[in-house]
This record gives structure tokens, C-alpha cells and sequence, in this order.
């Protein structure tokens, strides 16, 4: 019997590949294994499914900030985690990247928020906080470093979408090395760079 869950996960690997449009009913049902007709008991269109995934993808994202924001400690600490955890999650879950696609081919047309709302405002957040903290250098502007972030992880999920990146964990250890360049250029002398990344230059106690 067919479950909603296993029609969203073959929605979410199509989605993912082929797009919004270019993702039908006619090869959902064949990935499903399934006729048109139980795709449809389940879903009255393309358009209800691609919202459904979205909302999924959204969901498990939104668990996995909730998670890592949840554990505390310095704010670049934290925000390396998130970069790592996204990426574990970008690299794991089809569903995932399918949202980050439909969101951004949907736009404008009733469809959800876009995947990045789910993540970016918390990155945007941890640097201010780091800030704060005295751990940014004082030339350190947090606007460009989200929008670079945005970027990487952006770039993550299109290179595990076109094969780019096939070895289990390496886009986790792609992002944790650009977090590190990332890192050495935006924190002060005395503070260090999280599991991701080493501790600048300068931290002699480190």
C-alpha cells in the first residue's frame, strides 16, 4: 500500500532532479511504482504535492536549526555546527534540496517561503550575537558573510544535485574547509572558529 510519506520521498528525489516543470504525474507514478490514479487519491495535483514536499523540507531544516541552536556556547561555535549540519542535511535528503529548488522555481506563485528563510535569519543572528561577543574583528561586516553563506550552501545543493559531490560526508567536509577560510578572515585574534574551523592566526593559545 502506498503512504503518503513514500510519495513524498519519490516526489522529493524527482523534484529535485527534474524540477517543477519538468517533474509529471506520469513519472511520478512510474518512480512510485504506482498509477496516476493513486498518486492522485493522495494528491489532487502537481502543484498540492510540490506544496507538501516544500512544507516537509521546510519542517526537517527548521528541526535541525531548532537542534543545533538549541546546544548554546559561543555563537561562531554554533554557527560552524549549523554550517556542517546543513550540509549533512543538504547532501542526505532529497526532499530537502527539492524545496530548495521549488521555492526558488515557485516564487511568486503562492507557493511557501523559500527554503533559505528557514536557516538564514538564525546565521544572520549568530554573527551579530559574535559581534557582541567580541569575536569578530571590528572590520567584520556580518551582512556580506551571510549573503556568502547563502551562497556555499546554495552551491552544496546543486553539486549534490548534478553528482558533484558523491562520497558520503564530503559535502559536510567541503563546507567545514569553506568555513574555515570563511572563519580566518572574519574573527578576532582572540577568539577561535568553532568544530569547523582551525583558530585564527594570531590565537597563540590555542
Amino acid at each position: 500500500m502506498l503512504t503518503r510519506k513514500h510519495l513524498i520521498a519519490v516526489a522529493g528525489v524527482e523534484f529535485d532532479r527534474n524540477g517543477y516543470e519538468g517533474t509529471s504525474f506520469t513519472r511520478l507514478s512510474r518512480s512510485a511504482g504506482a498509477s496516476v490514479g493513486a498518486l492522485t487519491f493522495h494528491f489532487s495535483s502537481k502543484a498540492e504535492l510540490a506544496s507538501v514536499v516544500e512544507e516537509s523540507g521546510r519542517a526537517a531544516t527548521r528541526a535541525v536549526v531548532e537542534r543545533v541552536m538549541a546546544r548554546g556556547g559561543p555563537a561562531l561555535d554554533t554557527l560552524a555546527a549549523l554550517v556542517a549540519a546543513l550540509g549533512s542535511l543538504i547532501e542526505t535528503d532529497a526532499v530537502v534540496r527539492a524545496t530548495a529548488r521549488l521555492t526558488q522555481e515557485r516564487a511568486g506563485s503562492g507557493a511557501g517561503p523559500e527554503w533559505y528563510g528557514c536557516w538564514l535569519p538564525e546565521a544572520a543572528a549568530l554573527l551579530d550575537r559574535a559581534r557582541g561577543e567580541g569575536r569578530l574583528r571590528t572590520d567584520a561586516d556580518p551582512r556580506p558573510v551571510v549573503l556568502l553563506l547563502s551562497h556555499l550552501v546554495g552551491g552544496t545543493v546543486a553539486r549534490v544535485r548534478h553528482g558533484r559531490i558523491r562520497r558520503p560526508g564530503a559535502a559536510v567536509g567541503e563546507l567545514r574547509e569553506l568555513w574555515r577560510v570563511i572563519c580566518r578572515g572574519i574573527a578576532s585574534p582572540a577568539a577561535g572558529c568553532g568544530p569547523c574551523g582551525d583558530a585564527p592566526a594570531g590565537n597563540e593559545n590555542a
